[in-house]
């Protein structure tokens, strides 16, 4: 008999705003360092995000296959979308495009 896959999965409703932001960061800058993405979100909303916000955000989005961490140096840790996280974007940018349908900006 096939073994159950136990890993944590999210979708794109199961995530916080603030998370689908990451990853909308993540798919334009990255693989970035943690300090990269936080710029790029800082920019965004105008104000400072902090460590105990970002990091646990990150890790997850990895925890849920959205986005991988690596090893930049001893020190700096990378963060790319998976393909999953890739994925979940485009469904969640159709599904936007489809509520958005003609209404003018």
């Amino acid at each position: 008999m096939a073994q159950a896959d136990m890993t944590p999965r999210q979708t794109a409703p199961e995530l916080t705003a603030f998370q689908r932001d990451l990853l909308f960061v993540i798919a334009s800058v990255g693989p970035a360092k943690g300090t990269t993405v936080k710029g790029t979100l800082e920019d965004y909303y105008e104000g400072e995000i902090n460590h105990g916000r970002l990091y646990p955000n990150l890790d997850t989005l990895v925890d849920s296959g959205l986005i991988t961490k690596g090893q930049r140096d001893k020190r700096t840790n990378e963060y790319d979308l998976t393909a999953r996280g890739e994925s979940v974007l485009a469904n969640r940018r159709a599904w936007e495009s489809e509520r958005l349908e003609g209404v003018s900006a």
